[in-house]
């Protein structure tokens, strides 16, 4: 039931629904021409405001303004934590080959501290909102792309059955008590860091943190774009989405204090 609600959740989050919500108020409400247009007006300023730099900057920055990264260079780890998200699964299914989708840097930085020797092993921790028994398992597909760049298949420890942050760290819990592992590397983006950690909090396990696909923008509202794209819109759209999952983490217990 909380996977159906939170991707209603999702939509109703979507800057573009409410575009539409408000433009279709604008048809609804023809009757009365000074509510229409007012309706319709809103709709092209929510689509405006929400599609341009400035905007998805302060969002962005606020979204990853607790991401602080752990991660002691020094320290070989026992095992890194790396969260699904970065597959395209319907792509992957398609094609038959790893289809990625605009965000791979959980997994290649995981690659790069396996092959650099600073974690002994990976637990992969991703699987599939899609019930049907053909559908792409993300740590699966994970696990074998760590193989076929070189990473021994002793060193990959996959849990594969998880649909949300939640879930992962649940279903992580007891391989890293299996493991016996101690020392821990928890890789994800890092608008999704803090909400991760505090999920991995919540269930006992403490893992360093290593914030990876940052977003932020540093430059000056007068040299960004002030022209809508269809991009920035988009990731308007995840930033309010992560901002609300966090309160609503928040709210039900699912998450604790992580630093």
């Amino acid at each position: 039931m909380f996977l159906l609600l939170s991707k209603l959740l999702d939509l109703l989050l979507s800057p573009l629904t409410w575009a539409l919500l408000f433009g279709v108020g604008g048809v609804v409400l023809r009757r009365w021409k000074r509510l229409s247009v007012v309706s319709q007006l809103a709709a092209l300023v929510v689509l405006y405001v929400f599609s341009i730099e400035p905007t998805v900057a302060l969002l962005t920055r606020a979204t990853e303004a607790d991401a602080v990264s752990t991660y002691r260079p020094d320290t070989v780890y026992d095992a890194v934590i790396l969260l699904g998200g970065g597959l395209d699964a319907a792509a992957t299914e398609r094609s038959g080959q790893p289809e990625y989708n605009a965000a791979p840097e959980r997994m290649m930085r995981t690659f790069e501290l396996l092959h650099d020797g600073r974690a002994r092993q990976v637990l992969i921790t991703a699987g599939n909102l899609d019930a049907r028994p053909e559908a792409v398992v993300e740590a699966d597909v994970l696990a074998a792309q760590l193989e076929h760049w070189g990473i021994a298949p002793e060193r990959i420890v996959k849990e594969g059955r998880s649909r949300n942050t939640r879930e992962n760290a649940l279903r992580s819990e007891p391989l890293v008590r299996e493991h016996g592992w101690k020392s821990l590397l928890l890789v994800t983006s890092a608008a999704h860091l803090p909400r991760a950690a505090g999920c991995f909090a919540a269930v006992g396990v403490r893992a360093d943190t290593l914030a990876v696909d940052l977003r932020s923008s540093t430059l000056p509202p007068t040299k960004m774009s002030w022209l809508p794209r269809s991009g920035t819109l988009n990731q308007s759209t995840d930033m309010l989405r992560e901002l609300a999952g966090r309160t609503v983490y928040r709210l039900r217990g699912w998450t604790a204090p992580w630093r």
